[in-house]
């Protein structure tokens, strides 16, 4: 145990056994999102370690404060966790290709899941989680940590940029579409087809190795029981002739994409709403029901539990990549209706192109922050240079395990 700034808080490693029920209690305390009015509420199915149990190595710590003689209340928790990604690439000598450019790789670390009890914030609380963290994060070798939160969070961006020395370094898009009543369209003039994760695998580490967070256990991703397949579209008049002849020559236009099946391990809720506003919700899925050939823009019942799929890996190449996506996208959706999901969600960086092809609704979407701090100062730049000070890809790789 290690005990900082206050002497009444004391931050430890969770016990499973003993704190479960407290975590999960305080995480049903904390408010999620930036509004006010609609508060969006987490429930980890009584699993405080749902979000990091298929991570390579985890923590999850809290904070402890004897409220009572004798009596001791959890009022903080923060999880984090640790692989290998990718942080850049290079081109070895006497390369001919762009193609022949080669991942660098970096431990990295990932902050997430912090959260204070509304009564015992302004406490140093959060900070004490972070910085304890951190500690476990160099002790494993992490050479970077990052952490995301959302734009307009200024409690959270206060907190790891100007107390714990973080940078704004990546400013990706988290759109969310709603799961309608109806099928959503998917052109017949698109083949889809689904990967094998061995084939996934192999697509996946030969086009996107290089993408920055890339990371480097990719298999136990795709082979990983939340992991719904890996989908490729290609024009129906394309030949598909398996994932070696794909990969040695690729069609004009092509995308792929996976879908991780966060139902099964959280789910969310919308709360705050008013009564107006959820009968006209309600209306609109009696209407979509009814007359489902109008395809009308109804609004799933998300004021209940709620679970979601999230799309990943996302890419493609050549002039149809877009109109590719959006197929695949809807092909996504018809999958979460059939699993009974509220929504179908992303993560894409600022720069993605395809974001063209994603179908969102922009009041359900919203705009992300993710922060990098460099941890070990005495680690060697090598190819990359200092991470934290590189300009942004076009894409970027998120990691599902990481939601």
């Amino acid at each position: 145990m290690v005990e900082k700034g206050c002497s009444q808080v004391v931050v430890r490693e969770y016990d499973e056994e003993k704190d479960c029920k407290k975590a999960v209690e305080l995480e049903r305390r904390c408010e999620v999102g930036p509004s006010a009015k609609l508060s969006l509420f987490t429930d980890l199915l009584g699993d405080p370690l749902c979000r990091i149990r298929n991570s390579p190595y985890f923590l999850m710590l809290v904070a402890e404060m004897e409220v009572d003689e004798g009596k001791k209340e959890i009022v903080g928790i923060v999880r984090g966790c640790i692989k290998t990604a990718t942080c850049g690439k290079k081109l070895p000598r006497n390369a001919q290709s762009h193609h022949a450019h080669r991942p660098i790789y970096t431990k990295l670390a990932y902050i997430l899941g912090l959260r204070v009890s509304p009564s015992h914030r302004r406490m140093r609380i959060g900070l004490q989680l972070v910085e304890k963290m951190e500690e476990w994060f160099r002790q494993k070798g992490a050479e970077y940590a990052y952490m995301a939160t959302e734009s307009d969070n200024e409690a959270s961006i206060n907190l790891f940029t100007k107390k714990c020395a973080y940078s704004k370094f990546r400013t990706p898009s988290i759109l969310v579409q709603p799961v309608f009543a109806h099928k959503a369209h998917v052109s017949k003039r698109v083949s889809v087809i689904k990967l094998s994760p061995l084939e996934a695998e192999s697509l996946y580490s030969r086009r996107f190795a290089t993408t920055e967070f890339y990371p480097r256990d990719i298999g136990a991703i795709l082979n990983n029981k939340l992991n719904l397949g890996t989908f490729v579209a290609i024009s129906g008049n394309e030949e598909w002739a398996g994932v070696d002849r794909f990969l040695a020559e690729p069609p004009a236009s092509w995308a792929v994409m996976s879908v991780w099946n966060c139902k099964d391990v959280y789910t969310l809720q919308v709360k705050g709403a008013s009564m107006v506003r959820r009968g006209f919700c309600k209306t609109s899925r009696l209407l979509d029901r009814a007359l489902p050939w109008l395809r009308l823009p109804s609004v799933p019942d998300l004021f209940r539990p709620f679970g979601f799929h999230f799309l990943y890996g996302l890419g493609g190449h050549g002039p149809l990549a877009v109109k590719l996506t959006k197929a695949l996208c809807g092909f996504a959706h018809n999958m979460a209706k059939e699993y009974g999901c509220g929504v179908v969600a992303t993560e894409v960086s600022g720069n993605e192109p395809l974001t063209l092809g994603i179908p969102h609704w922009k009041k359900l979407s919203c705009a992300d922050l993710w922060c990098m701090k460099r941890l070990l100062e005495d680690y060697s730049d090598g190819d990359v240079g200092d991470w934290t000070k590189s300009e942004a890809g076009v894409s970027i790789f998120v990691d599902p395990r990481e939601l």
